[in-house]
Order: structure tokens, then C-alpha cells, then sequence
């Protein structure tokens, strides 16, 4: 059976065991028919006109798990930032693990989304929040809509500082043959309240995994969202990260994404202005090889006044794998004083490399600062050479070289933690020792 049939076919058997009032039937029932409707996306559609799931979608995958699987903190203590401590909220096989997880957040509103969209109290939030801003009209929303169950809730109360990092942790332990996961995230980071969030989805073997996760954001007056993605799987695990944010007057939110490993990785990164004064960040390095595959499609939509938005991409590509930047900044009528910026930079270590980049502008207002560019080229050879002229080594001349072009990026992360384990996964895709940490 094809997987969209299997999942159809599964829908009712779902729905019978959620414990659900109408109205999220409805949304629900209205997401898996605008599924089977338009089905998986191809190659027909501008959107994703260079990425294809048709290799993918041929795997059996198990929708969902057979059992519960255990796992304990040696196997996956690696993963963790663990120079650190952390909040963790941790899923095997889309189940989430209380033995893994903290079991206190010091006055953070953390649970299970399958608490939050059943639990009387959370009903108004629900009302309020849930597939609010999450894009109806896109298949793939609509499919994670359809099955919404477990992922993560996170509400940072009013005017609360979250005084750790929150560690959002999917792990797949690869003992169904194929399997197919589908998280929903919803976080609330209410006014004058701060909160750093870190998402990680990691394998545990070889077997193919789909994951299609979908995570809503609403970043409330004078908030600060820092939201980190560490994209470093094994090659044979597929990814399609949808993350809709809406951001309130005054407040300031960041997506960093580090996308490094996995076979086919998708981010689809949406930021909406609903008020004033705002500023958006997007920011990401991407450096793979073989025959993998990542593609970032953004959306900027400015809507209000003085606002601004800064987008930086960073792409090394290396073997046959490809890379796709399509960025849009759509700025309304009524967004005077808009202050946008978009770079996307790539180099191509390999002939056979190839990068997709398609920068977009749509402006409405007349008075506006925007501007986006892109470059793709390769390593500059008089640098190596002078470098090399130096005593060092190719090899390590190459890898400093490539450092540098993605360092812009990797210090404007704000946990230094972080920031040391990025630049140390950064030196093992360069193959090489750095000789320094951050």
C-alpha cells in the first residue's frame, strides 16, 4: 500500500483513539482532506521544483510504532549539550520518554501536546493558538494537522526569563523497519518573557526514518525567542521541518539552522509581523557531501511599520549533493520604514555540486531599505596558496577557509555551548582539528 493510502486508511482508526472535542475534529477532518486532495508535494510545484520525496515515499514506513521503546542515557548522553544544563523534553519514536525527559521547569508551562489538546485547562490557549498561523493550504501542515498528537507545549509566562535552555529532542531508535513520525510543537513566549530553545532529530541506526514536524510560534510583545536547529542526522533519515512564527510588537526572534547531515532535509521557516517595531532573524550553514540534499524555503511577511528582518545562509557543497535557497521577503502597503536584508552565500567544493538559489523581493511600500544577494563560487585560490606559502598544510588551509566563510553565522549564536559544539561538528565535517574552540 502507497504511503498516502496508509495513511488515509489510518485516519479514522486514529481519530477513535484521541479523546478530542468537535471542534478539533473538524480541523482535523478539514486537514486530511486538503491531504488527500493535493497528497505529497512534487516536482511540479515551483515551491519544490528542485527537491523530490518520490525515493523516499517508496519505503514501507510504519505510520505508527508498534511498541514503546526504552532507551537509556549512554546511548544517546552524546546529543545532548551536556557541558550545560538544560530543561530536556525527549521523544522515542514519536512517544515521548518521561525517563529521558526533566521532570521540573521552574515555573515554565511545559507538557505534551497530547495533554495540551485534551486537558480542559488548556482549552482556551488551544482556541487561541493552535493552527493559527500553521499554513492550511500546504499539504504537508495539513497531513501533521491531521494526525496531531505528540510533540512539545511550551508556554513562558508573562515577564519570566526561562533560566535554562530547553532541549527539544526526537530520537529514533530504527527498530520498525521505515517509520514515519510527525511532531507537533506549539510554544508561547508570552510579554517581556525570554526563553532559548535547542531542536535536535537524531537516529539511532540506519533504517529510514520520515519525519514530518510542524512547529507553531507565537512570540508575544517585548518577547525574545532564540530557537536553535541542530540538523545532523544519518544519511538515511528525511526531514521536512515546518516552523510558523508570529511575532507581537517590540519583540525580537531568531531561527538558527545548522543542517550538516541526513539524506533529504527540508526547512520551511515562516516568520509573520503582527505588530511594530520587530526584528527577524534567520540564519544557517549548511555543509554536506554525497548524494544528500537540503533545502530552505523562508517567508518574511512584513505587514506593520518599522520593522526590520535579517537573513544570512551559508551553504558548502561537497560530492553530487545539492543545495536549494528559495527566500521571499513579501512587504506590504502598509509596512513603511521596513528594513529587510537577505544573503544566501554557497561555495561548491565539487563539480558535480550543485546549489538552486532563487532570492526574492516583493515590495508594495515606497518607503523601504531592502536589499538580498547571492554568490556561488569556490574556494579562493591565492587565499590557499598564501596560506599554504605559511607552512599550513591544505588540507587544514582549506578547512580555515571554509571556517571563516561560515563563522558570521556561528557567532551570533548565544549559548556558548552551542557554540563550541557547532564549531566542533564543523571541524568533523571539514575533517580536520581546529585547534581552537568558542
Amino acid at each position: 500500500m502507497e504511503l498516502k493510502e496508509k495513511l488515509l486508511s489510518s485516519f479514522m482508526a486514529f481519530e477513535a483513539n484521541v479523546d478530542v472535542d468537535s471542534d478539533l475534529h473538524n480541523v482535523r477532518t478539514e486537514a486530511i482532506k486538503n491531504f488527500e486532495i493535493k497528497g505529497f508535494p512534487t516536482k511540479k510545484e515551483e515551491a519544490w521544483k528542485y527537491t523530490s520525496l518520490n525515493a523516499v515515499l517508496k519505503n514501507d514506513f510504519s505510520v505508527f510504532p508498534k511498541q514503546e521503546n526504552v532507551i537509556s542515557h549512554v546511548e544517546v548522553k552524546k546529543y545532548f549539550i551536556h557541558e550545560i544544563d538544560t530543561y530536556k523534553v525527549v521523544f522515542i519514536d514519536g512517544v515521548f520518554s518521561s525517563f529521558l525527559s526533566s521532570t521540573t521547569h521552574d515555573g515554565l508551562d511545559v507538557c505534551l501536546m497530547s495533554s495540551a489538546l485534551t486537558k480542559p485547562k488548556y482549552k482556551e490557549v488551544i482556541e487561541t493558538y493552535f493552527n493559527k498561523i500553521a499554513n492550511i493550504d500546504d499539504s504537508l501542515t495539513s497531513l501533521n494537522t491531521a494526525f496531531a498528537s505528540e510533540g512539545a507545549y511550551i508556554n513562558i509566562p508573562k515577564n519570566k526569563i526561562a533560566d535554562k535552555p530547553i532541549e527539544i529532542m526526537y530520537l529514533s531508535t530504527g527498530t520498525e523497519a521505515a517509520l514515519m513520525v510527525q511532531p507537533r510543537n506549539l510554544i508561547i513566549v508570552g510579554e517581556n518573557a525570554q526563553v532559548q530553545i535547542i531542536e535536535r532529530h537524531q537516529s539511532l541506526n540506519s533504517n529510514p526514518v520520515l519525519t514530518n514536524s510542524v512547529t507553531e510560534i507565537f512570540v508575544q510583545e517585548r518577547a525574545i525567542a532564540d530557537y536553535y536547529k541542530i540538523q545532523n542526522d544519518v544519511q538515511s533519515a528525511n526531514l521536512v521541518d515546518n516552523t510558523y512564527i508570529a511575532q507581537k510588537g517590540h519583540s525580537v526572534a531568531s531561527v538558527h539552522t545548522f543542517s550538516f547531515g541526513g539524506n533529504i532535509t527540508r526547512n520551511n521557516l515562516n516568520f509573520y509581523h503582527q505588530g511594530e517595531r520587530i526584528e527577524s532573524i534567520l540564519k544557517g550553514i549548511t555543509i554536506i557531501g554525497d548524494k544528500q540534499l537540503v533545502d530552505h524555503y523562508t517567508l518574511v511577511q512584513h505587514a506593520e511599520p518599522n520593522c526590520e528582518s535579517h537573513q544570512n545562509y551559508k551553504g558548502i557543497f561537497d560530492g553530487n549533493s545539492t543545495g536549494v535557497f528559495n527566500g521571499k521577503i513579501y512587504v506590504e502597503r502598509e509596512a513603511q520604514k521596513t528594513d529587510a536584508f537577505q544573503q544566501n552565500n554557497n561555495i561548491l567544493l565539487s563539480e558535480k555540486a550543485t546549489i538552486n538559489a532563487k532570492p526574492q523581493l516583493e515590495i508594495f511600500a515606497d518607503d523601504v531599505k531592502c536589499s538580498h544577494g547571492c554568490t556561488i563560487g569556490q574556494l579562493d585560490e591565492s587565499a590557499m596558496f598564501y596560506m599554504q606559502s605559511r607552512g599550513i598544510p591544505q588540507k587544514e588551509a582549506k578547512a580555515l577557509l571554509m571556517y571563516a566563510f561560515s563563522n558570521e553565522v556561528i557567532e551570533s549564536i548565544k549559548i556558548p555551548e552551542l557554540k563550541s559544539r557547532i564549531t566542533k561538528i564543523i571541524a568533523t565535517k571539514l575533517g580536520v582539528n581546529m585547534g581552537f574552540d568558542l
